[in-house]
């Protein structure tokens, strides 16, 4: 063979092997990403912490934090998309992107989980204590003739029946289920963990169109849910009493159902983007559509959790 020919060959068989590792230039996001989650952070407990405070500017901090981080995604992922388009992605990476939603939705259930846990805690352990029952329970430990009952809206003082809120937000009884927006929060939220999965069984079929509708009605119903619970909230505090500061039934309701709230609302961006890129550029065939995917997943982790608050926080 002559020399010629063994370096053709040699040439030949370099162009052949695929790239399998994808080594992205260096980029600046993640540090704005991460000083804007910092701000977030900071924001959020000291507003928490600054509540019946009408002069503290604490909100200011948690809004420019949220600014921030907002900002920083979008043209962080614009640049994703930029190289995903450019043919820039391999499998590895590919890889990488399934791994990194799934590891970050994991994170989510682990956060669920400790408020959760806390609920748990509280209601089959500290206030059965406080009532006296169980080993560690000792009988009118700070109040007397203190039953231990939930939702706990009111505690003995001094001889009188202390009231932390008037009503709570627990199922109500079959004669006003018609009037319990929980239970429509619920039919909406459920409704579009379906939608969304017609949607993406339509993208798999190549049904541009009708992928497009199914995602305009879920991004729909999750505004409706989220305008359901903004109801919800007003009717817990000026009909109700119930807020943050209404005991430790106000504390956990508030923060399992509001930092849901939060997620649906995350999610619903998600979804929303992914029709915009689909209605305006054409984005994601039956074959291509990871971006998608992954809110599609994300959006029925927040229908599991809603379920589960249903049962454990209005139910039981």
């Amino acid at each position: 063979m002559s020399e010629s020919s063994m370096q053709s060959e040699t040439s030949s068989q370099h162009n052949s092997v695929p790239t399998n590792y994808y080594v992205p230039d260096s980029s600046k996001f993640p540090i704005f990403a991460a000083f804007s989650l910092f701000l977030v952070i900071v924001g959020a407990s000291s507003t928490i912490n600054a509540i019946g405070n009408p002069e503290s500017k604490a909100s200011y901090i948690l809004y420019t934090g949220l600014a921030c981080f907002g900002v920083t995604l979008f043209f962080w992922f614009r640049e994703v998309v930029k190289e995903n388009y450019a043919g820039l992605e391999s499998k590895q990476l590919s890889q990488s992107f399934v791994y990194g939603m799934a590891w970050f939705i994991f994170s989510e259930v682990m956060f669920f989980a400790a408020f959760f846990g806390a609920l748990f805690y509280v209601r089959n352990f500290a206030v059965p204590w406080l009532g006296g029952e169980g080993e560690k329970g000792l009988a009118n430990m700070l109040w007397q003739n203190f039953e231990a009952a939930w939702p706990l809206i009111n505690t003995p003082d001094g001889g009188k029946a202390f009231v932390i809120a008037a009503h709570s937000m627990s199922f109500p009884g079959w004669e006003n289920i018609g009037k319990w927006l929980p239970l429509y929060n619920t039919i909406v939220l459920l409704s579009s963990s379906v939608t969304v999965h017609f949607a993406h069984l339509a993208l798999k079929k190549g049904n541009k169109k009708s992928f497009n509708s199914w995602l305009g009605v879920t991004v729909t119903l999750a505004l409706i849910f989220v305008g359901l619970q903004a109801l919800e909230y007003y009717e817990a505090y000026e009909h109700f009493d119930l807020t943050l500061n209404s005991g430790i039934y106000g504390s956990t309701f508030f923060m399992l159902t509001g930092f849901h709230g939060f997620h649906v609302m995350l999610g619903g961006l998600m979804l929303g983007v992914m029709l915009l890129r689909s209605v305006l550029y054409g984005h994601f065939d039956q074959h291509k559509h990871f971006g998608f995917e992954a809110a599609s997943w994300y959006w029925h982790f927040v229908d599991v959790v809603w379920v589960m608050l249903f049962l454990f926080v209005y139910i039981l």
